[in-house]
């Protein structure tokens, strides 16, 4: 598993590491939806700090998590984000949708 979540407060943090592609986007995918429906967070960070690569799967996952908190009334932040995948990110729009 490439993520471990900690809900505290109103806030559900995602720390995701490693790699985050099609095989892996899934299994986070399924982690981070299930908490945000058992907790209802008004935020949620994905925490990008120990990720090494991130293909457009990963575009994909923040993006499906996004609409997620919509529904719940939520935000979702990006942070430590490297400077390798600050590129992709922004290129693909979704630096403009996140807090």
């Amino acid at each position: 598993m490439n993520v471990k979540t900690i809900y505290d407060d109103g806030i559900l943090t995602a720390l995701l590491f490693g790699e985050i592609d099609h095989h892996t986007a899934r299994d986070i995918r399924l982690t981070v939806d299930s908490d945000i429906e058992k907790h209802h967070p008004s935020r949620l960070i994905l925490d990008f700090r120990r990720v090494k690569f991130m293909d457009s799967s990963g575009i994909g996952l923040i993006m499906g998590r996004y609409r997620m908190m919509q529904l719940v009334g939520g935000k979702v932040a990006l942070v430590n984000v490297p400077p390798h995948l600050e590129r992709i990110i922004a290129l693909s729009g979704v630096r403009a949708i996140t807090m």
